[in-house]
C-alpha cells in the first residue's frame, strides 16, 4: 500500500533558520522536509550551504515527527553529507535527475546505511517509455526495492526540456506533461512504486493550486512538493478524507460486508476496492477526517 506523504517542503540548505525548521520549532506543521543542496543553492553558495547543513545535522534533535531528507546535488555531495556527524538522523535522500545510468553511483554510497531514497524523474529519459521501464526493473532489484520510498516527478525540469514554463491559467495536467505523468503512473504504480507530484510555483493562484492537487490525487500521487510554507495547509487539506469516503472504506473492510454492495449510490466491490479502502483509512489517521455524518449502512446489490 502506498503511504500518503502530503506536502514535502523544500528548504535551501543555506537557510538561516534551518536548525529551527529541522527541529520543528519553526513550521511545526511540516511533516516532510527536504533540505536542498541542488537547484535551490547557487554554485557559489554550495560550500556555505554544506557547512550550514553539517552544523544542523550535528545539533538537530532526534525526537521530531517530521521526516527529514537531503536533496543532494551529485554523488560527491552525497558522500560529503554521509560523512557529516548526525547524518544518521536523516530519513534519507532525494536523488536529482535520477536515471538507470547514474543510480548505482548514488546507491552504492548508501547501501550499508538505513537511509531511504527518493529518486527524482526529471531528465529526457522520462519521455522514453523504454527507459522508464528499464529504470523500474533496476529499482525492483533485490536490496534496492525496499529502499525506495517514492519517486518524485520534477515538473519544472521536464517542462524546461520542452522549452516551456508552466502557464498561469491551467494545471500541469493540461500541458504536454499530462500524458507523461499518466504514463509514469501506469509504468510504476502497478509495481508498487509511489509517485509524488511536481511543485506549483505560482504562490498567488490558490484556486489553481487546489484544482491541481485534486488532479494529482486523481492520478494517484501520494504527495506534492511545496516550495513555500504557505502551500502546506492548502495541499494537505485535500488529503483529509471525506466522511463519505471513510464510511465506504470502513464498510469495504468490514468482514461482515457482502462481496458486492451499494453504498451512497455507488457499487462497492470488496475484492477490487480493498486497496483503496485501506489507503483511505490510513490516510485519515495521518491527515484526519471531518466529523462523520449519520451512518449509511451498505445494501446488497
Amino acid at each position: 500500500m502506498h503511504k500518503s506523504m502530503g506536502a514535502s517542503l523544500y528548504v535551501p540548505a543555506n537557510h538561516k533558520h534551518l536548525l529551527r525548521i529541522a527541529d520543528g520549532e519553526k513550521l511545526p506543521d511540516a511533516r516532510s522536509l527536504i533540505f536542498c543542496t541542488e537547484d535551490a543553492v547557487a554554485d557559489r553558495e554550495l560550500s556555505w550551504a554544506l557547512f550550514n547543513l553539517s552544523v544542523v545535522l550535528e545539533h538537530m534533535r532526534t525526537d521530531v515527527a517530521a521526516e527529514r531528507f537531503v536533496r543532494v546535488r551529485n554523488p560527491d555531495v552525497l558522500a560529503r553529507v554521509l560523512a557529516m556527524r548526525g547524518a544518521d538522523k536523516l530519513t534519507g535522500f532525494v536523488i536529482p535527475k535520477a536515471t538507470r545510468h547514474n543510480f548505482e553511483s548514488y546507491y552504492r554510497l548508501v547501501r550499508d546505511t538505513d537511509h531511504m531514497l527518493m529518486p527524482t524523474l526529471e531528465t529526457a529519459d522520462v519521455f522514453s517509455e523504454r527507459e522508464m521501464e528499464a529504470f523500474r526493473d533496476l529499482l525492483q532489484s533485490a536490496g534496492i526495492r525496499n529502499r525506495i520510498l517514492a519517486l518524485r516527478i520534477g515538473g519544472n525540469d521536464l517542462l524546461a526540456l520542452l522549452g516551456l514554463r508552466r502557464p498561469r491559467g491551467m494545471t500541469l495536467y493540461r500541458t504536454p506533461l499530462g500524458p507523461v505523468i499518466a504514463k509514469l503512473v501506469t509504468i510504476f504504480r502497478p509495481y508498487g512504486f509511489a509517485l509524488t507530484a511536481p511543485v506549483f510555483e505560482h504562490l498567488d493562484l490558490p484556486e489553481l493550486l487546489d484544482q491541481e492537487v485534486q488532479e494529482d490525487m486523481a492520478y494517484g500521487m501520494v504527495g506534492k512538493t511545496a516550495i513555500h510554507p504557505s502551500q502546506i495547509a492548502p495541499i494537505e487539506q485535500h488529503y483529509k478524507v471525506r466522511p463519505q469516503d471513510l464510511a465506504v472504506a470502513q464498510a469495504i473492510l468490514d468482514e461482515n460486508s457482502p462481496a458486492v454492495f451499494k453504498m451512497h449510490e455507488s457499487m462497492c466491490e470488496v475484492a477490487t476496492h480493498r486497496a483503496w479502502a485501506e489507503r483511505m483509512v490510513a490516510q485519515s489517521r495521518l491527515f484526519g477526517a471531518h466529523q462523520l455524518d449519520a451512518p449509511h449502512w451498505p445494501a446488497a446489490l
